[in-house]
């Protein structure tokens, strides 16, 4: 049975191994590895530091990497105060069928693409869009107003392409408070304010981290948001990790980026949990 028990153990363990080998932790060493070498010549290669010390004394390259940090930390920060009404709402205030509904409605715009939301919001927003007839019709604006290709249009975009994200962890967690408690908080003589403060932030601390993780990963990584709806002014990070691999073929100094990325999520990430005094394995359960 021991026998038995290991190999079904081992033929269990053995696609995450891989998952996490051959797609995650094969091809960070492999991009590690690109990015610390420097092209002599044709085929010819050293192992230099050149692709970071580029990076990090260009202007324009250290401005889009903080950029992007900062544009990440804000929509995860908005993400997280239009979600967090929305979860308490459909885990403690709504009942039976309507929470369902709800919920089901919170899930509906993932049921197309990331590229079809994107379109539809950039059909809503664009000079001759319905937000911009309606403003023209109400004579709030008395010529067609351009949304689109700023840092508000791209903010909007990557607020509702993570919102999801948040909403799942909050209203899970939200779920298991005992209303009795809130209940009790009033009974003591708390506040709604106190309440909220004293109860309900620190039961809902696990949802709100993890969602704040996945959430600010998500929008550093976006690529299809920035560039569809911010436009050329709106630069990001990703698209210049884009640009570096695939249009102007320097593998190096791409690597570079996207080791830079990924030093800086982790370092914000560890950051995040250092600051609420949880674990990972707390925050995800």
């Amino acid at each position: 049975m021991r026998a038995h028990t290991r190999i079904g153990f081992i033929l269990l363990l053995t696609p995450l191994v891989l998952w996490l080998g051959l797609l995650i932790i094969i091809p960070h060493i492999d991009m590690f590895l690109i990015s610390i070498r420097e092209r002599i010549s044709f085929g010819v290669y050293e192992t230099s530091l050149a692709q970071y010390e580029k990076a990090l004394t260009e202007p324009l390259y250290l401005r889009t990497f903080w950029r992007t940090a900062v544009m990440s930390v804000l929509a995860t920060a908005i993400t997280l105060v239009i979600a967090f009404p929305v979860s308490y709402y459909i885990a403690k205030m709504a009942k039976g069928r309507l929470q369902q509904v709800l919920f089901m409605l919170c899930l509906i715009p993932f049921y197309v693409s990331e590229l079809v939301r994107t379109f539809g919001w950039m059909i809503l927003l664009r000079e001759t869009g319905l937000v911009s007839s309606l403003l023209q019709w109400a004579g709030l604006a008395d010529q067609p107003v351009e949304m689109l290709y700023n840092d508000a249009a791209m903010m909007v975009g990557l607020v509702y392409t993570s919102m999801l994200f948040m909403v799942v962890p909050l209203v899970t967690t939200l779920e298991s408070l005992d209303d009795s408690v809130i209940e009790a908080g009033y009974d003591l003589g708390g506040s709604g304010l106190s309440v909220l403060r004293e109860i309900i932030i620190p039961h809902a601390m696990p949802g709100i981290v993890s969602g704040c993780i996945v959430v600010f990963m998500l929008s550093l990584g976006n690529y299809l948001t920035p560039t569809m709806l911010g436009g050329k002014d709106s630069l990001w990070f990703t698209e210049m990790i884009y640009n570096q691999f695939i249009v102007r073929s320097n593998w190096e100094l791409g690597a570079a980026f996207g080791f830079m990325l990924l030093v800086l999520s982790s370092v914000i990430v560890w950051g995040m949990l250092r600051l609420t005094g949880r674990t990972l394995q707390e925050t995800m359960g």
